[in-house]
């Protein structure tokens, strides 16, 4: 269960289906194709993006990458770390019925269990919200009325969040607090220009990997150089006139009030 300072809710889903996304990652790593991966799944390519993306920006370190070039054109795979995560999964998996008994025999696998639960944990969150980052509070600082947090995402970078003083009390949060940082696609702006100067508190900038143009609106996704995304909703004008396409530099602005911030209870 979550603490937030603002209400989100709402099913992991892809298409309408819950996604399987530890089967996702083992279907990844058989496959060397995020294409036959959501096939074999039984999600959309769309789908199963979404999933990944939600996967590596939930992790502490990405768990899936694409890759480029070869015979086959490139295709997806699974980094070294993702490679861990899933050997851990496959293991636990296999001994959970031995968990009583793995209480009382000793630390270690104790230790095991326990890191088990807390990806379930991170992986289990249900929110609304398109875009989902963990991190590590690095400041907080308190005002009047409101306070400013800080969290560090990984990667190099950080997000600033502007929460009342009764939701900073309420959750917790200090720094070395693990928290969890929601944010709404269409609360997302997009920009070419990486110097133009904004009020927006936060700016990520990296590599735009897809662009889908909708009836009205498209939706973007940046790849961050940490190996994260961010994904915003904006107009197919705004698509058009800023020349928004894969390998396009791109920065994600957001306003610091924009951002929900949410803890483990």
């Amino acid at each position: 269960m979550k603490k937030v300072d603002s209400g989100a809710g709402g099913p992991s889903m892809a298409g309408g289906r819950k996604v399987d996304r530890v089967a996702l990652l083992e279907k990844v790593a058989e496959l060397g194709s995020i294409t036959a991966a959501a096939k074999a799944v039984g999600i959309s390519y769309k789908g199963a993006w979404e999933a990944i993306e939600a996967l590596n920006n939930m992790s502490d370190a990405p768990l899936v990458e694409r890759s480029v070039g070869g015979s086959g054109g490139g295709g997806t795979r699974l980094t070294p770390h993702g490679e861990q995560v899933l050997s851990l999964l496959r293991d636990l998996d296999t001994d959970f019925q031995g968990l009583l008994a793995a209480m009382g025999g000793g630390r270690g696998r104790f230790d095991r269990f326990y890191k088990y639960f807390q990806l379930m944990r991170r992986w289990n969150m249900k929110t609304s919200a398109r875009n989902q980052f963990l991190g590590t509070v690095t400041k907080a600082t308190r005002g009047a009325v409101n306070s400013e947090v800080i969290l560090d995402i990984g990667g190099g970078d950080s997000l600033a969040a502007i929460i009342t003083n009764t939701s900073l009390d309420n959750l917790g949060l200090a720094p070395g607090v693990e928290a969890y940082a929601l944010i709404k696609a269409p609360w997302v702006i997009v920009t070419t220009d990486e110097g133009m100067k904004t009020s927006a508190r936060n700016r990520l900038c990296g590599v735009v990997s897809r662009c889908v143009s909708g009836a009205v609106n498209g939706e973007v996704i940046i790849d961050l150089p940490g190996g994260k995304s961010v994904a915003a909703i904006i107009t197919n004008d705004s698509i058009e006139s800023l020349g928004l396409k894969e390998g396009v530099r791109a920065c994600a602005l957001i306003k610091a009030s924009h951002i929900i911030l949410a803890v483990s209870a």
